[in-house]
């Protein structure tokens, strides 16, 4: 009994001082903080927002890659020039939509802000995987970054 509890004792202690498990992709509430997604990311995973440009009416796609804590923007998809798209940038035509993958990453952010928008519908994709930002936050601003974890985040 009492060796049990210093193993349950060492491995709790252990989890407290254990070094980073992984990397978290999180969606909060840029106000409240409040967590909307929480999506386990790696080194290289891909962070997507896709959209409907509120003017253009055409989509828009921002790829970006986990680079440790950072967001790197990595490739752009839009089907014609409007506010906030790359107009001087080397683009290439692909069956009618512009590409835009810089040589070099030109962003690297530590925090994505974003105003999901109900005419816009802003998808968030990661690694694949789709969250309706418009539902997910009731159209709420957020803030989007990654967190390295701990086993004491997970679970404390």
């Amino acid at each position: 009994m009492i060796a049990a509890a210093l193993v349950v004792a060492g491995v709790v202690v252990g989890a407290a001082a254990a070094p980073p498990t992984g990397l978290v992709l999180i969606v909060e509430d840029a106000e409240t903080g409040e967590h909307y997604v929480t999506h386990p990311v790696d080194d290289g995973s891909t962070v997507a927002l896709e959209y409907m440009h509120s003017v253009e009416k055409s989509r828009v796609y921002d790829e970006y890659r986990v680079d440790g804590e950072s967001l790197v923007n990595t490739r752009m998809e839009f089907e014609s020039y409007g506010w906030g798209l790359p107009s001087g940038a080397n683009v290439t035509n692909r069956n009618g939509t512009l590409v835009y993958e810089p040589d070099e990453p030109i962003t690297e952010l530590e925090t994505l802000l974003v105003s999901p928008g109900r005419i816009a519908g802003h998808t968030l994709i990661v690694d694949g995987r789709q969250y309706d930002l418009v539902s997910e936050t009731d159209a709420r601003d957020v803030r989007i970054h990654v967190e390295r974890r701990t086993l004491a985040d997970v679970f404390g």
